[in-house]
């Protein structure tokens, strides 16, 4: 790789501080997924970005999925997985196992990794305080699988006012019966963006961002606007895995959220390429 000089380095500073100015005192919820949650030095290099998002006085919260996780253990138990519409069927063993991987090992990992690199973080699930209540999905038997109802946006508002960053797994509980739900960590992210009037919701995935043809990397939509998403569905430009992130975007973006993102977390720092630079790495939805 190419040393970069002082006047370089500089640069970089300089074209970087009217967004660092701009997103000061403001919210962003990254939800923390996909290959960038396993490889190494892309954990490494997340972890990174966030608290030099907090350092710069960015408010920010991670939300996590951990889905290899729970599937290595499932299949270590002899249990196989069962998806209905891209959600894991969850039944009772399932979901003790899912709370046992995400609340515990999954969570706590992320949190030691950014204690370990200097930054405050703590971590919570939407058990902890009533911070995620929901109710079971009743349109297709999921089992103990859930949509959220109501954020307590007053524990992330403390948390962050003492300069931590929340990071929250992804289960909630029943009001009714308070059984525990899994939800999925992109619709949890966009709901508690949603409350807490973000300006800004990103998804990190797998892929390159929303593409026009999803065999060509070159052909990465850079800004879509909202409304243009129903035509782009209808001409199977976004289809499979990409629906119910675009959906999660557009109740993010109907909700007050002023943007979203969906980037590519295979690639190192991409958060902050796409926080601030001018040509970031993903689609930004608007």
């Amino acid at each position: 790789m190419k040393e970069i000089n002082n006047n370089e380095r500089a640069d970089v500073l300089v074209h970087a501080l009217p967004y660092i100015q701009q997103f000061q005192r403001k919210t962003i919820v990254v939800k923390y997924g996909g290959n960038a949650m396993i490889n190494e030095e892309l954990k490494a290099a997340v972890i990174q970005d966030v608290i030099l998002m907090s350092c710069v006085g960015v408010r920010t919260v991670m939300v996590h999925g951990g889905g290899p996780e729970i599937e290595s253990l499932l299949r270590s138990v002899g249990k196989e997985s069962r998806f209905i519409d891209g959600l894991r069927y969850t039944d009772e063993e399932t979901m003790e196992i899912v709370q046992m991987v995400l609340c515990g090992k999954v969570n706590k990992n992320i949190v030691s990794l950014i204690e370990r690199q200097g930054g405050k973080a703590m971590g919570i699930c939407g058990i902890d305080g009533g911070l995620l209540k929901a109710k079971r999905i009743s349109e297709t038997d999921l089992g103990l699988v859930g949509e959220i109802e109501s954020v307590n946006t007053a524990i992330l508002d403390a948390l962050i006012d003492r300069d931590m960053i929340p990071v929250i797994a992804s289960v909630a509980v029943e009001e009714a019966s308070g059984c525990s739900l899994n939800i999925n960590a992109d619709t949890a992210a966009a709901r508690i963006a949603a409350s807490l009037g973000a300006e800004k919701l990103i998804l990190m995935t797998d892929v390159h961002g929303v593409l026009h043809d999803v065999y060509d990397s070159d052909s990465l939509i850079r800004v879509l606007p909202k409304e243009q998403i129903p035509s782009l569905k209808a001409a199977g430009v976004i289809s499979k895995g990409m629906l119910p992130k675009l959906d999660c975007c557009s109740f993010a973006l109907n909700a007050g959220v002023r943007r979203a993102h969906i980037i590519d977390g295979r690639l190192p720092h991409a958060l902050l390429v796409e926080l601030f630079t001018d040509e970031g790495v993903g689609t930004m939805i608007e």
